[in-house]
């Protein structure tokens, strides 16, 4: 372990997320980390469940990250807080809460598989939430791995200048060490747990190490402003300094212009260390990304007004944690907050340090810190903690909409009351997932992202809260939209049973709408309906679309507008022309020409080329639309849009037709027309 003083404290802080598609090496990563920094003692391995950040059961059965889990080490003089996210779609929701409160990330690739659906789909999340990235491509000890393939997928699919500082020394199960282009110096791993070593650059390998070194300047000079100045001014044949270079390196990620790229392997300890280099080099503090505190005219300063964010609950058997994120000021034990949006104020009893399933108490927070409170009763995940005297909101994450259902039923009648209070945690402690009542058939529903999903919910349910539960087949969530409009569609609603009457008179469009979404507008004129009124008619509008015509599905797709209308002087009010927009829509929609939409989903199988008939065969058999087919070194790659309910069970099916060797991923892509 390195240490060095640094005069500004939060400039020593680097609160960042490991990022990956499934099985490429995340939580292996995290151990070796949490390891070579000496925050534990021995390397904990995912097929042993032994590791540090899977401490559930069900991810020690399953071999796969499910719950974001938090974890801090010392490196370099610099506290790194590290959260290990999943890397499974279903739990994607899990990724954008950790994003929100991360100021950097590192995404870790497949040294084989390259960039994998998932991989692309937690890089836009993190694009979107302007999350600064070093990626590691990792397992560069495994037949086919090849470093130059992934920098090219990575720059192909995911779009940005991807920078290799590093070339690998040996190939495969030969992969030794890799040369360092920013230092020109090769760093060497002898196995068995040995310590780095650092030599000079193998004679074999300097005139392809200077080539990309070179290769490296010129694109970045090409880039940094200042790295430009020195590298026309350098001499013929001279370069840019180390210094000169690594502060570009370290300016282009922090603006997002760049990612710099690593190589390893995580489980035989090769490549970690310049890893964690690269994280304190390159990679933000508090400091260099203050946007929610900008956001909140706040500094990232201990001595300002306190401002955090809850990411994430949890129930655990000494209590409720809510693990939040400081942006301005300090929180000391016991000290009051208030949740913003709530408008209603807790106390901290006790802050904690938090390293997985463990935790250590500390006296206070400060800005940059993520650590877990106890004895907040009621702040939700999203919820905006400050100082009483001096309020403020952050935006919240939004979690994704639910696309699966599931009908839950306890199997004993007086374990009802016990199942409701465990749904309503569950839903607390995941926003992902909702409970519903289905007003027809009186089922309790459980809906989320995925089966695995729930498949996790219901097994939660069954070992955390000790529940005898039935689950039926999931069931996905059906929309209606509206194919075809009509105009003219009027609609008075009269009421009248003694005092004040009721009184709303409508004339409505419909049409359909490109998209998702609803639109309403209104082209009254002269004053025939006062515009709170038009306000009323909307909101009615909007409670109309909670159930369409075809089958009591939400209705989306379509623009309302309010052409005409009238008013009585003593029946008219809100209330009167809210039942009005209510009724007058469902009436207009029964004469509409409506389609049902299903969920879709966008499915990327793998499977050995000899069983690529079987695969396309089965696709097509689920109503699939296969959108690309590409052949990899004796695999097939096949790209469809399937219907989520077909989707239900395929594991299993392409288990049989691959005789074990496919794998698959599949990720919500909206709604297309069901048959």
């Amino acid at each position: 372990m390195r240490t060095r003083v640094v005069a500004d404290p939060l400039a020593t802080v680097r609160n960042l997320g490991v990022l990956a598609h499934v099985d490429a090496g995340k939580t292996t990563v995290t151990e070796r980390i949490l390891y070579l920094t000496g925050a534990t003692y021995k390397r904990g391995e995912v097929h042993d469940g032994t590791t540090v950040t899977d401490f559930d059961p069900q991810e020690r059965d399953r071999g796969i990250t499910i719950f974001a889990a938090a974890v801090s080490c010392d490196w370099d003089g610099h506290r790194i807080n590290l959260i290990d996210t999943p890397g499974h779609v279903d739990f994607s929701d899990e990724v954008e809460r950790s994003l929100r409160v991360l100021d950097g990330a590192v995404a870790v690739f497949d040294g084989v598989a390259g960039v994998e659906p998932q991989s692309e789909s937690v890089w836009r999340r993190a694009d979107r939430h302007g999350v600064p990235r070093v990626a590691f491509v990792n397992k560069m000890d495994r037949a086919g791995a090849d470093l130059d393939a992934v920098v090219a997928a990575i720059r192909a699919r995911l779009h940005p200048v991807a920078l290799p500082v590093q070339l690998p020394i040996g190939a495969e199960d030969g992969f030794r060490g890799v040369v360092d282009l920013v230092r020109m110096r090769a760093l060497v791993w002898d196995g068995g747990g040995a310590p780095v070593r650092e030599e000079p650059v193998p004679e074999e390998l300097l005139p392809e190490a200077r080539r990309r070194r070179a290769l490296l300047e010129e694109t970045v000079a090409g880039l940094h402003p200042g790295a430009l100045e020195e590298f026309c001014a350098a001499p013929a044949g001279a370069a840019l300094s180390d210094g000169t270079l690594a502060l570009a390196l370290r300016e282009l990620t922090l603006s997002g212009a760049a990612v710099v790229v690593l190589c390893g392997a995580a489980y035989r300890d090769r490549g970690v260390e310049p890893l964690l280099d690269a994280v304190v080099a390159y990679l933000p503090s508090p400091l260099d990304v203050p946007a929610a505190a900008r956001a909140a005219a706040r500094a990232a300063d201990p001595a300002a007004p306190l401002v955090a964010l809850a990411f994430k609950v949890s129930a655990t058997a000494t209590g409720r944690l809510t693990y939040v994120r400081l942006y301005a000021g300090t929180l000391r034990k016991g000290d009051a907050v208030l949740d913003a949006g709530a408008g209603r104020v807790e106390r901290a009893g006790r802050i904690l340090r938090v390293q997985a399933d463990r935790h250590a108490e500390v006296d206070r927070a400060v800005a940059g810190d993520i650590v877990a409170l106890v004895g907040l009763k009621a702040a939700r995940a999203g919820a905006t903690l400050c100082a009483p005297d001096a309020p403020v909101v952050l935006e919240p994450p939004s979690p994704a909409e639910p696309v699966v259902s599931v009908a839950v039923e306890a199997r004993r009648s007086a374990d009802a009351g016990r199942l409701a209070t465990a749904l309503a945690r569950l839903t607390e402690e995941d926003p992902s997932l909702s409970v519903r009542a289905d007003a027809e058939t009186g089922q309790t529903l459980l809906s989320g992202m995925g089966e695995l999903h729930l498949e996790v919910a219901v097994e939660k349910l069954r070992r955390d809260h000790g529940l005898a539960v039935a689950a039926g087949r999931p069931q996905v969530a059906y929309r209606e939209t509206v194919v075809r409009g009509v105009r003219g569609v009027l609609y008075r609603h009269v009421k009248q049973d003694g005092g004040a009457g009721q009184f709303a008179h409508v004339v409505l469009d419909v049409e359909p709408l490109d998209g998702e979404g609803f639109a309403f507008g209104s082209s009254v004129t002269g004053g025939r309906v006062p515009r709170e009124y038009v306000r009323a008619v909307e909101a009615g509008c909007r409670d109309a679309l909670a159930a369409g015509p075809l089958g009591g599905h939400p209705v989306t797709g379509l623009r309302v507008t309010l052409t005409d209308g009238a008013t009585h002087p003593k029946d008219s009010s809100e209330l009167a022309f809210r039942a009005a927009g209510r009724l007058g829509l469902r009436a207009a929609l029964a004469a509409c020409a409506m389609a049902l939409l299903e969920p879709v989903a966008e499915v990327t199988v793998t499977a050995p080329d000899e069983a690529a008939g079987a695969v396309l065969g089965d696709l097509a058999a689920r109503r699939g639309r296969v959108t690309g087919s590409v052949a990899r070194a004796g695999t097939v790659v096949v790209t469809a849009t399937v219907p989520l309910a077909e989707v239900f069970g395929y594991a299993t099916r392409l288990r049989g037709r691959t005789h074990g060797r496919g794998t698959f991923t599949a990720r919500p892509a909206g709604y297309a027309p069901a048959p």
